[in-house]
């Protein structure tokens, strides 16, 4: 152990003492004279170092004292080193044990193939709603968009009354995978991702709280990270839905805000190549996409009872897929877009179920441009399309012919706080109404002809956290005609709702 600095400095005071001692008495030895004068030197020399030496002494003692008080601190200091030592390891002795307790607890686990990675996420949503009218295109609640026309059946059926509710269809949930390797180069993952529309639970008294879960998309990923270029396999949102430019919305989330009355698409099964055109360079970011799905349609069977499942009839004879492309360019605070769609549609295999259609052969095509712009604390969104025979994407108000359309959508928001927002939205939808009529009415059927649509929305947001806040107001404006010799009507219809999102 290292000696206290203190202790050091002591001995060599005293060795200095003793030679101050000594030096003096070297002196009177060496002095013989027997002068009085020199005796009475002598003696003032001895008195004073005589004093010298009780002043010494005391000193002297005064060290001792020092060093004894040193010596007792050292000990102290080791003995609370070593309590402290002995404390930390009965604490290092009791983690051990809990950890080892806890170790042996089973945990749950979420645990999928070698090497891949899961991640689950989603949201939950719910929206209490009121409307004036009954939406009855695609349904009401957070899937209203079209009121219900005011023909004698409708209201017949209570089509055309006020209601509210709550609903949380909106809810929503999906599993990322990653990690997945195919070659050195090649790896990638999927997704599945589904909600609650899918229906309700039968049609008891207690069947509206036990919404049915609806499969969205299911898709594998192929990618190769040098080159920019992902391959997509499996159900998916076509190239004319907008994805990347969807209106903002609390309440209209699944059925976003001018879907079918200002914009189309739909998911379908197929295969998709992405391929970044300017890979690994700085700036502006271009890519291009094409993509082959399933092809659809309406058929007889659909309205007959039997329903468009197990492939025994879309509406078409044979498979017919649709084909799309589409060119997206990405600045730092905008995008835009450009989407090209077409497909083919045969209905000679709908003939011994309903009676002919008026034409054998549909050719389906549709152009869309889009884009997107962040200025500071506002953002403005918006697309126009234009195509024929686009039932099979929404199109035209989900009705089903040979129907050339037009429509489009915008959307301004301000961000008045970092977690304060409002936003104004209005859409419309275009086809020609003559063909509508000829498509969905006949001598037979009167059909209801839905001919335009206006759709206008605002909205007031709170964001903070993993929370979402917001009131909107919806309105819709519909032209119809009831049978082909009936006269263009209108009805519109109002919904206030206010909704809760919580993202995990």
């Amino acid at each position: 152990m290292t000696r206290p600095k203190t202790v050091r400095h002591s001995r060599l005071l005293v060795l200095s003492i003793a030679c101050a001692l000594g030096l003096p008495l070297a002196a009177h030895a060496q002095s013989s004279t027997p002068s009085s004068t020199q005796s009475s030197k002598s003696s003032t020399r001895e008195q004073q170092l005589e004093q010298r030496v009780n002043q010494l002494e005391q000193e002297l003692a005064e060290l001792k004292a020092m060093i004894q008080e040193q010596k007792a601190a050292t000990t102290q200091a080791t003995q609370t080193a070593q309590t402290a030592q002995v404390t930390a390891e009965q604490a290092n002795t009791t983690a051990q044990a809990a950890q080892t307790k806890a170790d042996s607890v089973p945990k749950p686990q979420f645990t999928t193939a070698s090497g891949l990675t899961v991640a689950l996420h989603g949201f939950i949503s719910a929206s209490a709603f009121g409307q004036d009218r009954t939406f009855s295109n695609y349904g009401n609640g957070q899937n209203a968009l079209v009121p219900a026309p005011q023909t004698p059946a409708n209201i017949a059926q209570g089509y055309n009354g006020t209601l509210s509710g709550v609903d949380v269809r909106n809810t929503r949930f999906w599993l990322d995978f990653s990690g997945a390797k195919l070659t050195d180069d090649w790896g990638g993952g999927g997704r599945i991702e589904m909600d609650f529309f899918g229906g309700n639970n039968g049609t008891g008294a207690y069947s509206q709280q036990q919404p049915i879960p609806r499969l969205r998309q299911a898709y594998m990923d192929i990618t190769n990270p040098d080159y920019g270029s992902t391959i997509r396999i499996g159900q998916q949102w076509d190239f004319m839905f907008p994805l990347e430019n969807v209106a903002t919305s609390l309440t209209h989330i699944a059925f976003p805000l001018g879907y079918g009355v200002g914009f189309v698409g739909w998911r379908y099964p197929g295969v998709a190549w992405m391929q970044d055109l300017n890979h690994g360079s700085d700036g502006v970011k271009w890519r291009l996409d094409l993509g082959v799905f399933e092809g659809s349609w309406n058929g007889p069977q659909n309205e007959a009872g039997t329903s468009n499942v197990n492939y025994l009839n879309a509406g078409a004879a044979d498979f017919r897929p649709q084909v799309e492309a589409r060119l997206h360019v990405q600045g730092s605070d905008w995008l835009a877009y450009l989407v090209a769609h077409y497909s083919t549609i045969d209905l000679k295999g709908v003939g011994d179920i309903n009676p002919t259609p008026l034409r054998d052969t549909l050719n389906s095509f549709g152009y869309e441009v889009g884009a997107q712009w962040k200025p500071g604390p506002w953002t403005f969104k918006g697309l126009i399309y234009s195509g024929r025979a686009l039932g099979e994407i929404f199109g035209a108000m989900s009705q089903f012919g040979n129907i050339n359309e037009s429509g489009g959508y915008v959307q301004a928001s301000y961000n008045f706080t970092p977690k304060w927002s409002v936003n104004g939205f209005f859409s419309m939808v275009r086809p020609n109404g003559d063909q509508v009529i000829r498509w969905t009415t006949t001598s037979a059927t009167a059909g209801t002809a839905l001919l335009r649509d206006n759709q206008s929305a605002l909205s007031l947001q709170y964001a903070s956290g993993n929370y979402e806040l917001g009131i909107e107001w919806m309105y819709d404006k519909v032209r119809w005609q009831l049978g082909s010799a009936g006269n263009p009507q209108y009805t519109n219809g109002n919904q206030v709702s206010l909704s809760g999102l919580y993202h995990f």
